[in-house]
């Protein structure tokens, strides 16, 4: 690892291991549970580190090995029914009541002090989350990376499922607490036939052949694509608060929120190409506005890239929160509240809060495939597509949780007839974005069936188009109407357009298999046998809001 991973810090204490612990769950199921420690004599702080993937590679030598050398306990749990722990995994409704319970059992460890933090990415983080939902008053630290509170979210875009996602989602829940040799064999089977898989019709049930079983959370997940389902009541560890919250006084609910959740410090790390990023975002703004300690970190970085390319600096962020609230030592934060890469000139940039204070600069879709940010004087027609979902139009890079994610070269994507894309002029000079991007769209269907996909892409001087940030929306007109006025939100990136280079807002009508194919007939897009085409007309009354400082030039 430290060959792979240059700039860690030098280890400060020989580690301990305990493995095999057994730790009474809620309802008594063993948790399998492995104990990291500094082979040093002295009261040092712990860790929780609750995990669905197992405790091997490589959240043992990651989370157990490196925390331990730099002094701490580290408890790396296996959450319910995974790992060896007994019991059924359920997603998230046993996560509070078993992380609670693990802190109960932490109090009648000698070697406890008393002082407890929490670490991990991904679903690690939900857990964390969970766990400060009701938090014991021993826990003074979180550090949630690239993580979730909010699993709807996860799987569901604007009602849509995100059948990539979910499919990855699936492969590492299954197969990674099983160890790394099937969780391997599972993620190749699943690229092997990825193809196959997301092109069935029907497609519910498909997926098994992937996956070589059939998960029963899953297949919940899929029967329950609204989000007001009763089955996702209390998933979402924001909303269930806040539900909560609205039958109760202002005044009882400050002080339960000063009392509860509101309390940790919380430190966020997220990517630009991650998939979770937007749950980061909402969740750094909510904890910013009730006035609770947070920082955010955003790098360049995908869902995995974060922890493998991103890992030093994702180490060096979570150790310094951690020392500084844990054990006093604040020598390691940074002056800053936030920090985030800015892509074009591969800069890092220290700012105050996000998002910064910027102009909301909107650009306008012409006839002849170009962009203008003067206005329009009319909603005449500008361009039209015809999406066809027996060839629907291919996803291509983007905050997904596949090995794909990421910057891609779009040209090849954009030379396709039901895309569109729309180009300004060489910029004069450098030109940053900074926030949340969006676009209002005037849209017209022949079918009235139809999903949306917008993205924005820094095209340089020899042509090659690089996706920042995008957004997706299921067009929801009217009976009988065709035609329909969104905002889609598009993520939020930090970019700076360098002088020659032009800005490209793509348009089309899907993204598949990141998101499931729209039938064009109303029909649910798991179970439908039969596809529409549909023709979709953009107007110019239409625009790319950007987040930006000045006018360009």
């Amino acid at each position: 690892m430290r060959a792979t991973w240059r700039g860690l810090p030098a280890k400060q204490h020989e580690a301990g291991w305990e493995p095999g612990l057994v730790v009474p769950g809620s309802d008594g199921s063993p948790l399998l549970t492995d104990h990291y420690f500094p082979r040093t004599q002295g009261d040092f702080p712990t860790l929780l580190v609750r995990s669905p993937y197992g405790r091997g590679l490589p959240w043992s030598p990651q989370y157990g090995l490196l925390f331990a050398e730099q002094g701490f306990h580290v408890l790396l749990q296996s959450c319910r029914g995974t790992g060896g722990s007994g019991g059924v995994f359920d997603l998230w409704r046993n996560e509070a009541a078993d992380g609670l319970a693990t802190v109960s059992w932490l109090r009648e460890q000698p070697w406890f002090n008393g002082t407890l933090g929490t670490v991990g990415p991904s679903y690690l983080g939900y857990v964390q989350e969970a766990l400060a939902s009701d938090p014991p008053p021993e826990l003074k630290a979180m550090v949630v990376q690239v993580g979730l509170h909010d699993p709807y979210a996860l799987f569901y875009a604007d009602g849509v499922l995100r059948l990539e996602n979910t499919l990855t989602v699936a492969v590492g829940m299954q197969y990674q607490h099983q160890g790394m040799a099937p969780f391997l064999r599972a993620t190749l089977r699943l690229r092997r036939r990825l193809r196959h898989v997301t092109t069935e019709q029907p497609l519910r049930g498909a997926y098994v052949s992937a996956l070589g079983d059939k998960p029963p959370w899953l297949e919940e997940v899929l029967t329950h694509p609204d989000a007001e389902d009763a089955y996702w009541h209390g998933a979402s560890l924001v909303q269930s608060r806040e539900s909560r919250e609205s039958r109760e006084s202002r005044e009882s609910r400050e002080s339960r929120e000063s009392a509860e959740r509101l309390r940790v410090p919380t430190a966020l790390i997220t990517g630009w190409y991650e998939a979770l990023a937007d749950q980061t975002l909402e969740q750094h703004d909510r904890l910013r506005q009730a006035g609770c300690e947070t920082t955010l970190l955003v790098g360049p970085w995908t869902h995995t890239s974060a922890l493998q390319r991103g890992w030093p600096q994702v180490f060096a962020e979570s150790l310094a929160w951690l020392r500084a609230h844990l054990c006093a030592d604040p020598s390691g934060l940074r002056p800053t509240a936030v920090r985030v890469h800015v892509g074009g000139d591969t800069s890092w940039r220290d700012l105050d809060h996000w998002p910064p204070v910027t102009a909301a600069t909107p650009w306008y879709p012409l006839t002849g495939g170009h962009l203008t940010h003067h206005a329009p004087t009319d909603s005449a027609p500008v361009a039209a597509l015809r999406y066809d979902p027996a060839d629907p139009t291919p996803s291509l890079g983007g905050p997904t949780l596949s090995g794909t994610a990421g910057p891609r070269d779009n040209r090849a994507l954009e030379a396709r007839d039901d895309v569109l894309t729309f180009t300004g002029p060489p910029l004069t000079e450098p030109l940053d974005i900074l926030g949340p991007v969006s676009a209002r769209l005037a849209i017209s269907t022949d079918t009235g069936y139809a999903d949306v996909f917008t993205r924005l892409c820094d095209v340089d001087p020899q042509g090659r188009s690089v996706n920042l940030c995008d957004g997706f929306r299921r067009l929801r007109t009217a009976e009988g109407a065709s035609s329909a006025q969104i905002t889609v939100p598009m993520s939020s990136t930090a970019h700076r357009f360098p002088a020659g280079h032009r800005i490209r807002w793509q348009i089309s009508g899907g993204a598949h298999p990141r998101y499931t194919r729209n039938p064009g007939t109303g029909e649910s897009p798991l179970d439908a046998t039969t596809w529409m085409p549909v023709h979709l007309t953009l107007h110019a009354d239409s625009a790319l809001v950007l987040p930006t400082g000045s006018e360009p030039t």
